[in-house]
């Protein structure tokens, strides 16, 4: 009975055997709006010559799709397929970028903007719960956990090509015309038309699992009943006080040490920190520990594959949590020798990208059933919260204790995930490569 359950999916999901085709080109697209809304607009806008405090107050709005996208992830399963929705989507985040591109020399560009933003970001938003549920749809178990790190890199590629190369472009354009409007309508114009060629490309590429189907096919199932039926099922799940406190405490402390990393690389010694320049900041965390944090994300998902989440968890919880006291070190020793400091970030991004795949595989399983695009969904908002929360209290924090007592106290706030960690109950199969 086993065998048949493995192996009659491997033959309805026949084109998921070439997923290089398709999930680079998936999450480099989903990566690409995210950096326009949150980063580009911004920028955007002061190159307009706004004012911080309206950049600041509406940009900070357009993040709401992202953190509320639980509240609706049941009618993407309800209602048509997840190729669908992804492919659509594609289609109207393009059509968004080709409206800003058109519209940078209107007269009231930044209200005009503001609202193709929102609509951008809800596309977008919904946009990634289709595709995280159909990764989960289209690729047998352990390809889900060989390819975690694959997703990761080619998202964090489009975050560099969108904060690196697209910046860099509307600068250069805006130096070389003089004609700011002119530089962004040209950034805007090739991301419109990036995006239909995403579009026209996975309608094509994208493969058909026999599993991509909505939710509600009989007849007089009520969607209010569907709605309250996903959420309901969600939190009946077996141990899910525990499941909730592995997803709001795995990054209790790493929560707080992103938020500070880079003020402190910045700081000047005077003030505890270690006095580099933007650029040398860009140099040492933007390029080499995003190299850093993709190569261990990319062997995480592989040892994943080969051992299974289970028997790599306790190895992947310290090599996220263990490395923190490299910043313990840098904010004691306080060394000048870029080469010191480059090496011990690298090694700190290194495990974090290495340990974070337990944690994308851990939600994958948390979601396996009748429901897993929108319950995938729900486990990445309490991700977001379990990231927002400490967050938004490690600046005072670090204020009140300084940079050394407060690397210190991030290594403190890891404990919760230690415990968690020996609390959750993982399927010794999981993520593993069946054997021929």
């Amino acid at each position: 009975m086993e065998l048949v359950k493995q192996t009659a999916p491997a033959r309805a999901n026949k084109p998921s055997n070439k997923p290089w085709l398709w999930i680079p080109s998936l999450y480099f697209g989903q990566g690409i709006p995210y950096v326009v809304v949150m980063t580009l607009s911004v920028i955007m806008y002061k190159n307009y010559g706004f004012s911080n405090t309206d950049i600041a107050l509406y940009t900070s709005w357009l993040y709401l799709p992202w953190v509320i996208k639980p509240l609706w992830s049941p009618f993407i399963d309800m209602y048509r397929t997840k190729r669908f929705w992804i492919v659509g989507l594609q289609l109207v985040i393009g059509a968004a970028l080709a409206l800003v591109a058109l519209t940078t020399s209107l007269p009231h560009f930044f209200q005009i903007s503001l609202a193709i933003f929102w609509l951008m970001a809800f596309s977008s938003a919904t946009h990634d719960i289709a595709a995280d549920g159909f990764y989960m749809l289209g690729l047998e178990e352990h390809q889900q956990a060989a390819f975690v790190g694959v997703r990761s890199t080619f998202y964090r590629l489009a975050m560099i090509a969108g904060q690196g190369g697209l910046v860099y472009l509307a600068g250069y354009l805006t130096h070389a015309t003089g004609n700011v409007q002119l530089a962004w309508s040209v950034v805007f114009a090739i991301l419109a038309g990036l995006f239909i060629a995403l579009f026209l490309y996975h309608y094509f590429i994208l493969p058909k699992p026999k599993d991509d189907r909505p939710s509600i096919q009989g007849a007089g199932i009520s969607p209010l009943q569907e709605f309250v039926a996903t959420f309901a099922s969600f939190f009946k799940k077996k141990d899910i006080l525990v499941i909730l406190g592995f997803l709001l405490l795995f990054r209790l402390g790493e929560a707080q040490l992103l938020k500070l990393a880079a003020p402190f690389l910045l700081d000047p010694v005077a003030k505890g920190g270690l006095g580099l320049s933007t650029e040398q900041v860009g140099l040492v965390y933007g390029t080499i520990g995003v190299i850093a944090l993709t190569l261990g994300g990319l062997l995480g998902g592989f040892i994943i594959s080969r051992f299974g989440l289970k028997r790599c968890l306790w190895i992947m919880v310290l090599s996220v949590h263990l490395p923190d006291l490299v910043f313990v070190y840098l904010a004691t020793a306080l060394p000048s020798s870029i080469y010191v400091i480059a090496g011990g970030i690298a090694l700190e991004q290194f495990g974090y990208g290495f340990g974070f795949a337990s944690y994308m595989l851990y939600m994958i399983m948390v979601s396996d059933g009748a429901h897993k695009t929108a319950h995938y969904a729900i486990c990445t908002g309490f991700m977001a919260l379990g990231m927002m929360l400490p967050g938004m209290a490690s600046g005072w924090i670090q204020q009140m204790l300084g940079y050394q007592h407060f690397f210190i106290w991030v290594c403190i706030a890891t404990i919760p995930a230690f415990i968690m960690a020996a609390l959750v109950k993982i399927d010794p199969e999981f993520g593993k490569k069946a054997e021929a």
